[in-house]
């Protein structure tokens, strides 16, 4: 799971709750802190078990070139509240959601969207419909398909135990004493705990088996035309770089590897990530503006 580094909203950046025809959604929003709004906003969809607190580092960053940019939980997300229904958490149900929040956010303007690990794996669900107005598209840290190697085996182990021991075991007895090896703050700790608890049980289990079993859709997105830029740490631990850089190869598409950055680019290099980010969605409205 993603680990956010500090959690204290900087400047310009707010707690914000969408209510939607579909749900209601937790979202940080983040504005320019001279509230001049000169470019097309951005919506930032966070992965497996994480929240819109993974992009906490970025959010200033991007909003201060001049935009508007939401982070969001997804539905049964830590603060997304979200029902006991397994079919309400697949990719396909969950890219539903995205579509509807895409076009509140932008309120008319098109929307760069991006989604991190298995929110890559959603928002190709949005892309792919069709329906959503959008400048650009990014896959940060995610892959053509279900997530592959050690990640994929701690996955189905999770999924397996679950059920039977709770996610009281599940974060006593194994993700607990990770971080605290890691050197997590106790702070840090705390919010994890809560994030974790928050969570829907039914969406974790769905949404486990989601993110393992994605079929690959690439030749689907490859026909959209969408700007579309791949970005991964250079020691990612999920999908391995090697495949994003296929994967970006098959999609023909910008792609941006990100020094000293492991699966969480927004949290461990957030400068280098926001200022790719920034360059990317500049080039892609210039390019839309001036066909």
């Amino acid at each position: 799971m993603s680990t956010p580094r500090f959690l204290t909203l900087p400047p310009g950046v707010t707690a914000q709750r969408l209510e939607t025809p579909v749900g209601s959604f937790a979202m940080l929003e983040a504005r320019p802190l001279t509230d001049v709004v000169e470019r097309w906003p951005a919506l930032l969809v966070p992965g497996y078990t994480g929240s819109k607190e993974d992009f906490i580092a970025i959010l200033q960053t991007l909003a201060q070139a001049g935009r508007r940019v939401f982070a969001i939980d997804l539905r049964g997300q830590f603060e997304s509240p979200g029902p006991d229904d397994p079919a309400a958490y697949t990719c396909a149900a969950l890219g539903a959601d995205v579509d509807v929040i895409t076009s509140l956010v932008g309120d008319g303007e098109p929307v760069h969207l991006l989604g991190h690990s298995f929110g890559g794996l959603v928002t190709r669900e949005t892309v792919l419909d069709g329906t959503a107005k959008l400048a650009s598209y990014t896959l940060m840290s995610s892959g053509p398909g279900g997530i592959v190697g050690p990640r994929e085996r701690a996955g189905r182990t999770m999924l397996a135990e679950l059920p039977t021991l709770g996610v009281e075991r599940m974060w006593s007895e194994r993700l607990e004493p990770e971080a605290l090896r890691a050197g997590v703050p106790d702070d840090i700790i705390d919010f994890l705990r809560r994030r974790l608890f928050a969570n829907s049980l039914t969406g974790l289990l769905a949404m486990g088996r989601a993110v393992l079993d994605a079929p690959d859709r690439l030749d689907e997105l490859c026909q959209t035309g969408l700007a579309t830029l791949v970005l991964y740490g250079e020691r990612d631990d999920g999908w391995p770089p090697a495949m994003q850089a296929e994967m970006a190869d098959r999609l023909d598409c910008d792609c941006v590897v990100v020094p000293g950055a492991v699966h969480s680019p927004a949290v461990e290099a957030p400068e280098t990530t926001a200022a790719a980010l920034t360059r990317f969605w500049n080039a892609a409205e210039s390019a839309i503006l001036h066909r």
